[in-house]
């Protein structure tokens, strides 16, 4: 079965060989207390003599028997947030997200829990533990800390620009749950949204940038500038040599497409390993159109050049060109005796239906009808689908779809290849 695009990136990052990215701290940025008072005096001695427990052990063992002794308490949100926080060093995540729940059960919009939420179910997911759940519970905390982070007052005691940092840091822990579960739900405008604020924010990521290349790249309708450049970013971060190689081959393949050559390639390369996040300006130059090519390929031409461009040439030139182009092609081909090769398409015995250029081989449309010239007999009749040697003379043709149009037609055969020459026979001598 095809694994979902998502999928094949929680494999990349599942042997990044634990190199994850920062975890948000679970830590209150101040101490709201000071504008709350515990008029208990033992009620106030359980909760200051847990918290300046310096062993995470012994302060997570205070702070458990304060909730359950005081589960009330004016300081309950503090004393989760502190035991978040306390699980949090100690290593046992389990511990960490129950404290968060709970948390979240006295506060629901408190971000901080939201953001430990929201990174923790993301990045398993991204380990490849229950992605989907996993992705469905991320999805919904960083939704639900978008919405809390509008309304987040800032800390006493916090400057400004901490306060800021702060709030932009907990908007790349969201914006990268939203965007990871929306690329596993295949809506690409939400992802490459969310995950593009997270990949710049964090762009030695590589859970972050090769999700954001592969949003704008497997969309419906590629964005090949902003996509080839992550993807370029996600090889240089990638985690492995492996990948960084592999990676690479496939930015360079899809800037090939997009662009229908290497060059550049090297300095796009280069742009993504020296900067962080994309130069402003950046952009590649696409592919010729149609039109350009058909122009181009017609251009300081003589007639003897043009009329010795391939079957393909001339209907690129006929259906996509100027119409100056155009009639420069046609008038030199139009009542010209052809000699052509195709794939039979459709058969009667006064008419052939063929295919010559390649594409429309690969679509098994005709862009050939040729008239015979005499009805051909039973014992000669094509096959369709197979291939066929005739002669034709264009009379006229259509540009959209391309199809021309053919009279006196006759079937060729090729002349068979001479038998192999026999090695001469060598006679015995009498006696031998």
């Amino acid at each position: 079965m095809k694994k979902s695009l998502v999928a094949i990136v929680l494999a990349c990052v599942g042997l990044a060989g634990g190199q994850t990215a920062p975890q948000p701290s679970a830590q209150p940025a101040a101490a709201p207390q000071q504008k709350k008072e515990i008029k208990d005096p033992a009620e106030y001695n359980a909760y200051v003599g847990a918290v300046q427990q310096q062993d995470a052990a012994a302060k997570i063992s205070g702070l458990e028997a304060f909730l359950a002794q005081y589960p009330n308490s004016v300081m309950k949100e503090d004393a989760l947030e502190l035991l978040m926080g306390s699980y949090q060093q100690s290593g046992n995540q389990v511990k960490m997200m129950d404290a968060a729940q709970r948390l979240l059960q006295a506060n629901p919009n408190n971000v901080r829990a939201l953001a430990l939420l929201a990174y923790t179910k993301r990045t398993l997911a991204q380990a490849g533990q229950n992605p989907g759940p996993n992705l469905a519970d991320a999805k919904q905390y960083g939704e639900k800390g978008l919405q809390a982070l509008q309304t987040f007052a800032k800390p006493e005691g916090m400057s400004d620009p901490d306060f800021q940092k702060m709030k932009d840091q907990m908007a790349a822990i969201f914006n990268s749950a939203v965007g990871i579960a929306a690329l596993q739900d295949k809506d690409y405008a939400t992802a490459t949204k969310d995950l593009r604020i997270a990949a710049d924010a964090n762009p030695t990521d590589f859970s972050l940038v090769y999700p954001l290349a592969l949003a704008y790249l497997q969309s419906p309708t590629p964005d090949y500038i902003n996509g080839v450049w992550y993807a370029a970013r996600a090889s240089v971060v990638a985690p492995t040599p492996q990948y960084q190689q592999s990676i690479e081959k496939y930015a360079k393949s899809q800037y090939v497409k997009y662009h229908a050559g290497e060059d550049g390639w090297p300095e796009v390369l280069a742009q993504a390993k020296a900067s962080p996040t994309q130069p402003a300006g950046f952009t590649i130059k696409p592919a010729p159109t149609p039109a350009e090519q058909a122009a181009a390929m017609v251009k300081d031409k003589t007639p003897e050049q043009i009329k010795a461009l391939s079957f393909a040439e001339w209907e690129l030139v006929l259906s996509k060109g100027t119409p100056e182009a155009a009639d420069k092609v046609w008038s030199l081909i139009k009542g010209l005796s052809l000699q052509m090769e195709g794939q039979v398409i459709k058969v009667s015995p006064t008419e052939l239906q063929i295919a010559a250029s390649q594409d429309d081989i690969e679509k098994n449309r005709a862009d050939i009808i040729l008239t015979m010239n005499t009805t051909i007999p039973a014992k000669l009749m094509p096959k369709e689908g197979g291939t066929l040697d005739f002669e034709g003379t264009p009379v006229s043709y259509t540009a959209t779809p391309f199809v021309m149009t053919m009279e006196k037609g006759t079937l060729l055969t090729k002349a068979a290849p001479p038998p192999p020459k026999k090695p001469p026979v060598r006679k015995k001598r009498p006696g031998a």
